[in-house]
């Protein structure tokens, strides 16, 4: 295998200050490239062996692509499948600046990657307009599901709503102050789900429940989560979440408070492993597997993937380490196979 590291020259080091482990983010911006000489594999669903030229895919992140978050989980993801498709992958982490992302995609797009990955929301009027520029090149961007009627543009999004809605109710049923606080980045896309599945999950378990929901305003400030648990716990509140890649500052009060943490994009309990009570995994293995094949076929984009709790896209974890009570678990599972099967229909 030949690896080549470099330093790019628009990545932003993010600046987490004193967060809970130093392996849980990266210190600086960077892009690398790893090549791999996997042998010629069956792509799912391609009806032949994989070439044995790379397909090259690049992926912008906006946080650390170890940020135990959003970032993360699409890393992880794209990882596991680099043998099945023969990939040569290049990634660009802590691009939390627009323009910063932008110059990046437009210099793998016009490197001839065959798919360039921005992993992000903020990023679609990005792609809006630089996919016509780059026609034989594919784009995908999540989590929105708008391909902006380009042919060449795959969008994807994840019903996090679900997984919220089972982890809001359960922290319903833990609570006894009756208070539970939501921690947000800006109220668009899988954030604003999150948000709002969370509290009607809650009020589903607790119709008096006081659910509580701030949104900084910002996807990577961990100090605004911060200052935002702080806040809740101060007011009452014994459950907290929250999503985005700034919650491990969240997370580090609901540890040191001993507050209960519901999870979201990764498994968290890592982080505080008494008191991660749960997470909403995402998992996009399912999704990259159909825009590869697709790739692989001849097919450059205008489709739109939904990842839920039913195709495996999303699922709960559950922290070992915190003593959940059987009736509360089996709650859980029950609503899990409710959602799964479709006898019960989140609200969105």
């Amino acid at each position: 295998m030949r690896s080549v590291i470099s330093r790019a020259k628009w990545a932003v080091p993010l600046a987490l200050g004193a967060i809970l482990l130093a392996s849980a983010c990266s210190s600086s911006s960077s892009k690398s490239t790893a090549t791999t000489a996997a042998p010629a594999t069956t792509a799912s669903g391609s009806g032949g062996a994989s070439s044995a030229k790379p397909l090259k895919v690049a992926l912008i992140l906006p946080s650390a692509k170890n940020d135990l978050s959003f970032s993360q989980s699409m890393y992880q993801a794209l990882e596991g499948l680099k043998d099945k498709f023969n990939l040569q992958i290049a990634v660009t982490d802590n691009a939390y600046v627009v323009q910063d992302a932008a110059n990046a995609i437009r210099q793998y797009a016009s490197e001839g990657y065959n798919l360039v990955i921005a992993h992000g929301s903020q990023y679609g009027s990005t792609l809006q307009q630089l996919a016509p520029q780059f026609p034989k090149v594919s784009f995908a961007w999540g989590t929105a599901g708008s391909t902006f009627n380009q042919p060449n543009i795959f969008a994807y999004q994840i019903a996090a709503n679900e997984g919220a809605y089972v982890q809001g109710y359960v922290a319903a049923m833990l609570s006894k102050s009756h208070t539970i606080g939501e921690i947000g980045p800006i109220n668009v896309g899988d954030g604003q789900l999150y948000a709002d599945g969370f509290k009607a999950g809650a009020l589903a378990a607790d119709p008096k429940a006081n659910v509580r929901l701030t949104f900084t305003g910002s996807f990577s400030d961990v100090s605004l989560m911060a200052n935002a648990a702080k806040a809740y716990i101060a007011g009452g509140a014994d459950m907290l979440t929250g999503s985005a890649q700034a919650v491990v500052g969240a997370i580090g009060v609901a540890k040191s408070s001993n507050v209960a943490w519901f999870g979201n994009d990764a498994d968290q309990s890592s982080l505080a492993p008494q008191q991660v009570v749960s997470s909403n995994v995402y998992d996009w293995t399912g999704i990259l597997t159909q825009m590869l094949t697709a790739i692989d076929s001849g097919t450059l984009g205008g489709a739109s993937y939904t990842a839920t709790l039913g195709n495996g896209g999303m699922k709960i974890v559950f922290n070992s380490g915190y003593p959940l009570p059987a009736n509360v678990q089996a709650q859980a599972q029950k609503l899990i196979d409710q959602i799964t099967s479709g006898s019960l229909t989140v609200p969105q």
